[in-house]
């Protein structure tokens, strides 16, 4: 899974992708090109287990970052469109902060007429790849079309009736045999899509980013934590009422927007969490840690995190009878801690 990360020159997209990913932009990096990284995703279960287990190495989960070239509004060079494509979930960065001496492309400060352009940007683009695409199957010279082409010019029609009419991204799914038509054309306007507000410290609290796609996050507040031990960090973040800094919450909402979630291995030599998509059976998260659990599956031992912190160990869970034996369609349940069981 990838997120994309978007915007205009000089909202702090750069500043942000550092911050996610502990990676610094290279100097070398060109104007047009994209660059990836991973952004752990801070996770307490993860640090309590580890204080439990006290294990040689701890693992968190992560998503896969993409910093993408500037979108410039209006421009028919979109060279931030085919690394967009390519990713899962949009995450647009929106400049809100006053700073003088930063320009802005737009020659000024004004966050609903730039979130406006953003997505217009988005919903121009697909239109174009639907003209596009409906060219091409209107020259493909057939008497009789099957049921997928049909289906598929039919996707393309209802999208682009929206689109012209909305002017926004698509607020609800198709159908499933809609979708399975277009998935790979990559629409923007059909992926997730989240606003990282880059707004003052003072107005990091303010009531109008209290969405669910809407994140304000402040760079110097995320630089001055980012300086600071864990403790420390807790105790700066409860001084500006925030129960955890703004790019955290962003990278957490990222990973449930993609519909994923996390199981966990634990021991003395690792305490580590998982991914997959939710509703996954054991056995093909057994195929996440490695393809011969999966294929040599047997069953799985699965604990409770609450029960795991309440007894205070593994041995103690088992002693309680809390230590559960589960079969290969057991639907993996976020939190679960695992150990698969199999036989190659």
């Amino acid at each position: 899974m990838k997120i994309a990360l978007l915007g205009f020159a000089q909202s702090g997209k750069k500043t942000f992708f550092s911050l996610l990913t502990h990676r610094q932009i290279p100097e070398s990096l060109k104007e047009n090109d994209s660059l990836e990284g991973i952004a752990f995703i801070k996770d307490p279960r993860v640090n309590k287990m580890t204080e439990i287990c006290l294990p040689k190495t701890t693992k968190y989960a992560e998503n896969s970052m993409l910093l993408c070239p500037d979108i410039t509004e209006g421009s028919v060079k979109r060279h931030w469109l085919d690394a967009a494509r390519q990713c899962d979930l949009l995450c647009m960065v929106v400049r809100d902060f006053s700073s003088p001496e930063v320009y802005h492309p737009a020659g000024s400060v004004d966050l609903d007429r730039d979130k406006a352009a953003l997505e217009s940007e988005i919903v121009l683009a697909d239109l174009e790849l639907i003209e596009t695409r409906l060219n091409r199957i209107a020259k493909e010279k057939r008497a009789v079309r099957t049921t997928a082409q049909q289906t598929e010019e039919n996707t393309l029609n209802k999208i682009r009736e929206f689109l012209e009419t909305e002017m926004a991204p698509l607020p609800t799914q198709l159908e499933d045999h809609e979708y399975e038509s277009i998935k790979n054309l990559g629409f923007l306007t059909l992926k997730p899509l989240l606003w990282a507000i880059n707004t003052d410290e003072h107005k990091i609290n303010d009531e109008k980013f209290n969405t669910s796609n809407t994140f304000p996050v402040s760079c110097l507040i995320e630089k001055e934590i980012s300086a600071l031990a864990a403790t420390e960090q807790e105790e700066y973040l409860k001084e500006l009422g925030m129960k955890r800094s703004g790019l955290d919450s962003l990278n957490a909402a990222a990973y449930d927007a993609l519909g994923l979630m996390s199981f966990y291995t634990i021991g003395k030599d690792e305490v580590r969490a998982w991914t997959i998509r939710k509703n996954t059976p054991a056995v093909r998260a057994a195929g996440r840690i490695h393809s011969d659990i999966e294929r040599g599956f047997i069953r799985v031992e699965i604990m409770k995190y609450d029960d795991l912190v309440q007894a205070g160990s593994e041995a103690a869970v088992k002693a309680e009878g809390k230590a559960y034996l589960k079969g290969k369609d057991y639907i993996i349940e976020d939190g679960d801690i695992c150990h698969f069981l199999f036989n190659v």
